[in-house]
């Protein structure tokens, strides 16, 4: 597990607060904008969950889910922290709007 320094993200920019890399893969983290995000690693798929802005408490709960995001991880090294983050950076951009209905 790595934790990353703690500081300000503005705009476009991207942080990963913690990471696990390896076969069951996890982590969080936040961007520019505001939002925060989580993902996992299924059965080689890339599960990420972008949360709205400014949540209420210390554990989002479904409602707060904005976006998410569905990656194929075959051809990314999920033991490397490098590949597993470039796959999230490119999965967090990639998220699709959640429909309110599904909230």
């Amino acid at each position: 597990m790595t934790l990353m320094v703690d500081g300000e993200v503005a705009g476009d920019e991207f942080e990963i607060e913690d990471i696990s890399t390896g076969l069951h893969a996890s982590g969080f983290g936040r961007v520019g904008d505001g939002r925060t995000f989580s993902f996992r690693v299924e059965r080689l798929v890339l599960v990420v969950e972008v949360y709205r802005p400014r949540l209420a408490g210390p554990v989002p709960q479904s409602e707060d889910v904005v976006a998410v995001s569905n990656r194929d991880l075959s051809h990314v090294d999920v033991t490397d922290e490098r590949s597993l983050v470039a796959a999230v950076r490119d999965a967090v951009a990639d998220a699709q709007p959640v429909p309110r209905s599904a909230r």
